[in-house]
C-alpha cells in the first residue's frame, strides 16, 4: 500500500506544462498517440503534451469544451456549451447534438467513457435548475440517468465493471452504484465517501489498478486516496488550491498527470495555479475506455 509518508523530493509534483489556466480540467491520455490530452474550460481551449519530448500545444480554441473522450477512430467527443456534442476531427468540428433546448444557458462538465463505448456526461447547475447526468448511447441516443445534482464531476468504474462512482461536489460526496455493462444502466445509488465541510469538494477522479479512487480535491491543495471501502488512505499535496482532477498515464500507466485552476488569480491560489502537473508514485492506473459514439 503506498504510504503518504514516503513523500519526497523525487516524488513532489513536476510542473509539465503553465498555460495559467483559468479552469484547467479533463486530463485524459491517449494511448494511440502516446500524449496526454487536457483543457481550461471557460477559455475554449484544449492541450496536449508529449511526456517524452516535454512538447506541449494548445491545438483547440472556440467553445467551451466541459469534457471530452477519445474515439476509438482517434477523433475527440467534445461535449461543449449549450450541451453540444461534437465531433473533432482533423481539426474539423462535426456536431452530433447541435444543443439541448432546455440547456441552452448551461454546459457539460466531466465525462467518462464506459466499456461498451457510450459516455456518461453530467451538467453544471444554473439559476433555476440542478445539475443532470446523462447516457449517451453509442448510436446518439442521450438518456436522463440522474437528475438532482449539485454538481456533476468525476466518474469511475471498478475494475470488475460492476459498479460505477459518481462525484457531487457540491454534496461533497462521491456516490457508487451498481453498473449493467449491457445496457448502460446504473442502480442502488450509496455514498461511498463524504468529504468533511470545510476542506473543499471531491471534484475529478480515476480509479487505480488496485481498484483504490483517487480523487481531486477542488479548495483542497491535494489529492486523495480511498480504498474500495472508501477508508482515506494518502493525501498527496499538489501546489494549488483548486485541484481539478486527475488521470494515469505514460508507456506503463504509473504516471500521474494532475490539472488546476485559479492561473488568473495566483494570488489566491497558489503560484502553481493553472498549471499541468505530474507525478509518479510507484501506482499503476487503468486504461480509460474509448468512446464509439456513432462509429460502427
Amino acid at each position: 500500500m503506498f504510504d503518504e509518508n514516503r513523500l519526497g523530493v523525487d516524488m513532489a509534483a513536476e510542473l509539465m506544462a503553465d498555460y495559467r489556466c483559468h479552469t484547467g480540467e479533463g486530463p485524459l491520455w491517449n494511448p494511440m498517440e502516446g500524449r496526454l490530452y487536457w483543457g481550461d474550460i471557460p477559455q475554449g481551449r484544449l492541450f496536449r503534451l508529449n511526456p517524452q519530448t516535454r512538447i506541449h500545444e494548445q491545438f483547440y480554441d472556440g467553445r467551451q469544451v466541459g469534457g471530452f473522450t477519445i474515439q476509438r477512430d482517434g477523433s475527440l467527443l467534445l461535449f461543449m456549451d449549450r450541451c453540444s456534442i461534437a465531433v473533432l476531427r482533423d481539426g474539423a468540428v462535426e456536431f452530433l447534438v447541435d444543443e439541448l433546448p432546455d440547456q441552452l444557458d448551461n454546459r457539460f462538465n466531466d465525462v467518462i467513457a464506459d466499456p461498451a463505448g457510450r459516455v456518461f456526461c453530467g451538467t453544471m447547475p444554473t439559476d433555476t435548475r440542478s445539475a443532470t447526468l446523462y447516457r449517451l448511447d453509442t448510436d446518439g441516443t442521450l438518456t436522463t440517468v440522474f437528475e438532482g445534482v449539485g454538481l456533476c464531476n468525476g466518474l469511475g468504474f471498478t475494475p470488475d465493471l460492476k459498479q460505477m462512482y459518481f462525484t457531487d461536489t457540491f454534496e461533497r460526496k462521491i456516490y457508487i452504484f451498481d453498473y449493467e455493462m449491457d445496457t448502460g444502466e446504473i442502480t442502488n445509488q450509496r455514498v461511498f465517501v463524504e468529504t468533511p465541510e470545510g476542506e473543499g469538494g471531491p471534484d475529478g477522479m480515476t480509479v487505480d489498478a488496485e481498484g483504490c479512487v483517487w480523487s481531486a480535491r477542488w479548495d483542497g491543495s491535494a489529492l486523495y486516496r480511498y480504498s474500495p471501502s472508501g477508508e482515506q488512505i494518502a493525501r498527496v499535496p499538489i501546489p494549488a488550491k483548486k485541484v481539478s482532477a486527475v488521470a494515469f498515464g505514460g508507456p506503463d500507466l504509473t504516471d500521474m498527470y494532475v490539472t488546476t485552476a485559479g492561473g488568473d488569480i495566483r494570488e489566491e491560489d497558489g503560484p502553481g495555479a493553472g498549471g499541468l502537473y505530474r507525478l509518479n508514485l510507484g501506482i499503476r492506473g487503468k486504461p480509460e475506455f474509448l468512446s464509439r459514439v456513432g462509429l460502427s
